[in-house]
Parts: structure tokens; sequence; C-alpha cells
């Protein structure tokens, strides 16, 4: 792990203890619902954050530390990672289930089958690197 990550991972905000998860999709896998969940704790970090800065009155200045901001961008490649896996986890879904390469690239607002299906390809060799430490 570099310096960087261990930085990163030192500084993620801990979830509020006995918070509960309300609203996330039953039907995802374990490491699905994980995803949404961290997603959802970095989201709400976030927001906790800008709401922190929105105060900053004529100093150009906020309450929030700016150790906070530093966590806050570090959040942004993970929270990237855990969409992609969910991306690419509910596109296997819709080809299981017969779903169109053309209906998977409507849903997504592309206008072909073939850049959806090299959408799925980037994001599958993108998490395959990632697993791999080559990212």
């Amino acid at each position: 792990m570099s310096d960087d990550a261990e930085t990163t991972t030192r500084r993620r905000p801990a979830a509020a203890p006995g918070t509960p998860v309300d609203g996330g999709p039953s039907s995802l896998p374990p490491s699905g619902e994980a995803a949404t969940d961290g997603l959802r704790q970095h989201v709400a970090f976030l927001e906790g954050l800008l709401a922190g800065t929105t105060g900053s009155g004529a100093t150009g200045r906020s309450d929030v530390p700016d150790e906070d901001i530093a966590t806050a961008l570090g959040l942004f490649e993970d929270m990237r990672t855990a969409l992609d896996r969910l991306e690419a986890q509910v596109v296997i879904e819709a080809r299981r289930r017969g779903t169109e390469w053309r209906e998977i690239a409507r849903c997504q607002g592309m206008k072909s089958s073939q850049a959806a299906s090299q959408r799925y390809q980037r994001l599958v060799t993108r998490l395959e690197e990632i697993r791999q430490g080559i990212r």
C-alpha cells in the first residue's frame, strides 16, 4: 500500500455507530450492499462537509478543517470504484436476464450497443487492474 493510500485510509470518516441505512436494494449481493453502504456514508460525510463550508461569510474561510477537505478529496476515487463495481454488477444482471446491449445503451444514455459493450469492457478492465494492484 502506498503512503497516499495509507493516509487516505486513516482519514476516512467512520460510520456513526448504529446508523441505519435505509432504502438500500436488498437484492444486491453482499459486496453490492457493502458498496452502497460505503457510498451512503461517503455522501453523508461530503454533504456535512459542504454544509459547513456554506457559512464562510466575508472571510472566505469556513469552520471545516483543511484535513477534512483533504479527506473528502481522497474519497472520490473509492466512490468511483464502488460505482464501477455496482454498474458492472447491474450490467451483468441485465445481460443474464437477456437484456440486449442496445437496451442497456439506451438506459445509460448511449447511442449504440457497441458503446455500452465497450463501456462495460473498460469497467471490467479497470476493476481488474485495481484488484491486481496495477492501478
